[in-house]
Order: structure tokens, then C-alpha cells, then sequence
């Protein structure tokens, strides 16, 4: 039996990335972290652009960087889909806590204290039969 040799490459043990997946109501944030210095595209388009003047939604996604002192050290992209534009501000700033947990898991604590990993879970609530809106019901008349 004969056995062929493979060639050996070089594997870089640190990733070109740190990828954390973000959720907020109805969106879905899929965000990759680069070395950089802080550029942030969002579904290939600039934040000042995607969200246009609301700044809070700017200083949302960054809120996890600044946090932890890392706002100059990562460049964010970000791919988001589904909900409205707060709801997508919310799933990428869940994104960039996650994806900072896997840079470096000692962050966990200040991540944790500020409330940025856990997923919010309200959502809209249902319509429901009989009513004007999810709990409105319409007004009573005696006669």
C-alpha cells in the first residue's frame, strides 16, 4: 500500500472574523467582526446611511464596543433581515455582544450586567377574534 504525502499547509489559528447571530422582534442580525477601525455597513450600505439622522440607533449598535473599550479595534458588518428599523438596530447590537463574547469570553461580565446578551422577547402580540386590536375590545352598549 502506498501512501501519498500531502502538502502541509500553514492554518492560522486566529479567525479573520468574530461572527455573532443577533435577534430582536421580527429581525434577524447575522454580524461579522474584522479587525479595523470602526467602520460600520450594514447590508452593504454605511450606518449614517442605512438609518439615516436617528443617531440613537448609531449609538445602539455601538453600545457593546464602547462598553468594553474596543469602539477603534473592530469593524461591523452586518446582514439583517425581517422587522422594522428599530427591531434591526436591536438585532445587530445582540449581534456585536455575541460576536464580541467569541473574541474574548472575559467580557461576559460587563456584556452581562448591561443586558446586552439576553435576546428580548417581546414581540407583538397577536390579534384576537372579536376585538379591534390584540386586547381593545370594542365598546360595551347597554341598549
Amino acid at each position: 500500500m502506498v501512501e501519498t504525502a500531502r502538502a502541509s499547509q500553514p492554518t492560522s489559528t486566529k479567525p479573520q472574523y468574530y461572527y455573532g447571530l443577533g435577534r430582536r422582534k421580527t429581525a434577524v442580525a447575522r454580524v461579522r467582526l474584522y479587525p479595523g477601525s470602526g467602520q460600520i455597513l450594514i447590508n452593504g450600505r454605511p450606518a449614517s446611511q442605512y438609518f439615516g439622522n436617528r443617531l440613537l440607533y448609531r449609538v445602539m449598535i455601538t453600545e457593546p464596543l464602547r462598553l468594553t473599550g474596543l469602539q477603534d479595534h473592530f469593524d461591523i458588518r452586518a446582514r439583517v433581515v425581517g422587522g422594522g428599523i428599530s427591531g434591526q438596530a436591536g438585532a445587530v447590537r445582540h449581534g456585536v455582544a455575541r460576536a464580541l463574547l467569541r473574541f474574548n469570553p472575559e467580557l461576559r461580565p460587563v456584556l452581562k450586567r448591561a443586558g446586552l446578551l439576553t435576546r428580548d422577547p417581546r414581540v407583538k402580540e397577536r390579534m384576537k377574534p372579536g376585538l379591534k386590536r390584540a386586547r381593545k375590545a370594542p365598546q360595551y352598549t347597554k341598549r
